[in-house]
């Protein structure tokens, strides 16, 4: 098991009662890779860098992750195909 580092940004059009349901399936694509979430802050909506699509802004998730190398891949292509992850970013820490 190694350590990784996520944070996914949540589109704009997610209402704010169904923000907890998007973090509760990206819990379950990680737990599906037999993996592990330490820890989940939600820092809230803020303004986009630059403008992604039609968003402007976006409600943005970190997370600390406990799972194996070989679960990387489908957490990532899990990632890409939702509709409900705007963008995201992991990071192995050492």
């Amino acid at each position: 098991m190694r350590k990784y580092e996520l944070l996914y940004i949540i589109p704009s059009d997610v209402p704010e009662a169904e923000i907890t349901g998007v973090i509760g399936t990206v819990q379950g694509w990680i737990e599906a890779v037999k993996g592990k979430v330490e820890e989940t802050n939600n820092w809230g909506r803020r303004q986009l860098t630059y403008q992604i699509g039609t968003f402007r802004e976006g409600t943005y998730i970190f997370a600390k992750l406990d799972m194996p190398a070989e679960g990387l891949f489908e957490l990532e292509r899990e990632m890409r195909l939702s509709t409900q992850v705007l963008r995201h970013m992991i990071i192995r820490l050492d």
